[in-house]
């Protein structure tokens, strides 16, 4: 420029003084000595009816040509009505965005915003905490295993309907339509956090209701008439197999609760003078808060459940579970065991599975034995209260009522076992 007044040798023999002195060049720019001899350019300007000042470098690293060239910049900036230090303060932030970016990407971590960026802190932040380690395993292995692949990679606010349908279509196809469905409710659930932290605008999955079969729902195989119930019933008496799989499958006709906690039975829950079985709730099928600071479900044991686990103890109460594995006593029996029984003595799984002697209790009690309140079954059955106050105001365990009715049931069950004479176990 016409008015620039620095050279080079100006510049470089320019000496420190005892206080901070200011060497002009022209436009704005001038040189900034420090009594340490340090030197700075700066470029002063105004915008908006305010006097700035921006930072352009330290000489000898930036020289005075290098230093004109930045006034030169910025002094274009401000002819289109943009400030050079707002320009400056975005520029260093998309330079760290980008080093961020880049260290991701060598890391294998997704980038920030992407449909499995918000996904895993949904997870970490408002899904895990609040759900059971089991329920947050598999919407983990869900979204890993059937989302991530296909949609993993795309910002939050881009994931459309057709490629949700797309990636729920490659579940449907390996005949896992249940899982399908399961899929996409876990996908509208990241995309409603997504919403909720601004990194999408809306959430797509309602576009597919239609768009997916609705799955048949499958039952889960159970006995229900009194005549083949007594016959299931001595088939189970009869069976020769581990005298512990025996009173299993006895109990679960009894006190039919679910296959798992049945498996998991240990000798310190349960006080048999009492006749009670005593649940921990971090056992129960719950939420992981109901799971942490909920009553144990208590189980009252009738005269025939009590007789069969005191005919047990001998064989079993030297250790911690019931019923314990095969191999190793340090677990219980597999998940399979009670079916492979049921099939030993004949039973199809589309007759009878372990978990169908909760559905026959339920059923037959409501129509054998009607002056039972259906409540207590439910109860009974360890299913929660419905609809949002339920469970935090309705705390009743009806358990002396419950007591009567398991009593009831299992004399109602001895009686059909003792309906006719025994027939002979179904072949395998």
């Amino acid at each position: 420029m016409a008015n620039d007044k620095l050279t080079d040798t100006a510049v470089r023999k320019a000496k420190a003084t005892d206080k901070s002195r200011k060497l002009a060049d022209g436009g704005g720019l001038y040189l900034e000595l420090h009594p340490n001899g340090s030197k700075y350019w700066r470029l002063k300007y105004r915008i908006g009816g305010l006097e700035k000042r921006l930072a352009l470098g330290v000489y000898p690293d930036v020289s005075l040509a290098d230093a004109r060239k930045r006034r030169a910049e910025a002094r274009a900036l401000l002819a289109n009505g943009a400030d050079p230090s707002d320009a400056r303060k975005a520029s260093k932030t998309a330079e760290v965005a980008r080093a961020h970016v880049a260290a991701l990407t060598a890391a294998g971590e997704p980038l920030p915003g992407t449909f499995e960026a918000v996904a895993r802190e949904w997870l970490a932040k408002a899904h895990e905490p609040t759900v059971s380690p089991r329920y947050a395993k598999r919407s983990r292995i869900q979204l890993e295993r059937d989302v991530f692949p296909w949609i993993g990679t795309l910002p939050s606010n881009e994931v459309s309907a057709p490629a949700i349908l797309n990636l729920l279509r490659k579940v449907e196809a390996r005949d896992a339509l249940d899982t399908a469905h399961r899929v996409k409710q876990t996908i509208g659930l990241v995309m409603r956090y997504a919403i909720a932290t601004g990194y999408a605008q809306r959430d797509p999955t309602p576009d597919l209701r239609e768009a997916l079969p609705t799955p048949i729902k499958q039952h889960y195989a159970a006995i229900l008439e009194p005549k083949t119930v007594g016959e299931l019933l001595r088939a189970i008496d009869s069976y020769e197999g581990h005298p512990g799989t025996r009173a299993a499958l006895q109990l679960a006709a009894l006190l039919f609760q679910r296959p798992g906690n049945l498996r998991a039975m240990q000798w310190a829950h349960l006080d048999l003078d009492a006749g009670e079985w005593s649940i921990p709730a971090a056992e129960m099928k719950r939420t992981k808060q109901e799971k942490a600071t909920g009553a144990p479900h208590i189980v009252p044991l009738a005269s025939q459940a009590v007789a069969i686990l005191r005919e047990l103890q001998p064989f079993t109460a030297a250790g911690n579970y019931c019923f314990p594995g095969q191999r190793t006593r340090s677990r219980p029996i597999s998940d399979v065991t009670l079916n492979a029984a049921l099939r030993r003595l004949g039973y199809a799984t589309d007759e009878m599975t372990g978990h169908g002697f909760r559905a026959m209790a339920r059923t037959m009690i409501r129509e054998q034995l009607p002056e039972i309140d259906p409540e207590w079954i439910e109860v009974q059955l360890g299913h929660g209260k419905k609809g949002p106050l339920g469970a935090a105001y309705d705390r009743a365990q009806y358990l002396a009522q419950r007591r009567q009715m398991m009593q009831k049931w299992a004399d109602y069950l001895e009686r059909l076992r003792e309906g006719a004479q025994v027939i002979p176990i179904k072949a395998v």
